[in-house]
């Protein structure tokens, strides 16, 4: 499987590019448009599905414009449709234009199956962060998606509209601490991690 993984945007939101037989996904298209076109088109690359982990702006600013480009169909929990309804008010907190924005050509609800190539993953709800936040699993590859649920040693921010952090630490505990341990973990900022790092060493999941 074809995996690349690259900061965009003002925030550094972890844009990632899958790939498998042809056919790839693009998770949290945020910004930077032009890197992502020409990684995709460096591994010769179809885009199929758009996965937004939650719609905070730096995670789906350029989801729309990627879906002009590519025909590729968005799909986000429709629980952060609030979210998208405030992106102005979003703009205003990085004092950027307002992007483009539509509700999910799908919703990205729990158990929902995610394919490319012969790859498969489920999306798992996790809220908290956001209460549409989700995270992408790929048990074939020991692989998760984690958007802004899980860090390197940290855990999404709960103080932004539908944060909650009793809830986030209930996804993180009974959705994303029993995976295995060697689930490699990438999260929508910063540097990779594991699921066995994050339950032995994460001192907010103690």
């Amino acid at each position: 499987m074809i995996r690349e993984t690259f900061p965009v945007g003002l925030l550094g939101c972890n844009c990632t590019v899958l790939g498998d037989n042809g056919e790839g996904i693009v998770i949290d298209p945020g910004d930077d448009i032009p890197r992502i076109t020409a990684t995709l088109a460096r591994h010769g690359l179809t885009c199929k599905q758009i996965i937004i982990t939650h719609a905070h702006i730096d995670h789906i600013a350029a989801a729309q414009t990627l879906k002009r480009l590519t025909g590729a169909p968005v799909y986000y929990n429709q629980l952060d449709l609030p979210l998208v309804k405030i992106m102005d008010i979003q703009a205003g907190w990085l004092g950027i234009p307002t992007p483009e924005v539509a509700p999910p050509d799908a919703d990205a609800g729990n158990g929902m199956k995610v394919r490319f190539g012969a790859t498969e993953g489920t999306i798992l709800h996790t809220p908290g962060h956001t209460e549409g936040s989700l995270v992408l699993h790929i048990p074939g590859e020991k692989l998760l998606l984690a958007g802004d649920t899980l860090f390197a040693g940290s855990i999404g921010r709960t103080d932004l509209p539908g944060g909650d952090y009793p809830t986030i630490l209930r996804s993180i505990k009974d959705v994303l601490l029993p995976l295995p341990d060697e689930t490699l973990v990438i999260p929508g900022h910063g540097k990779n991690t594991t699921v066995g790092a994050e339950r032995e060493d994460n001192h907010f999941l103690k």
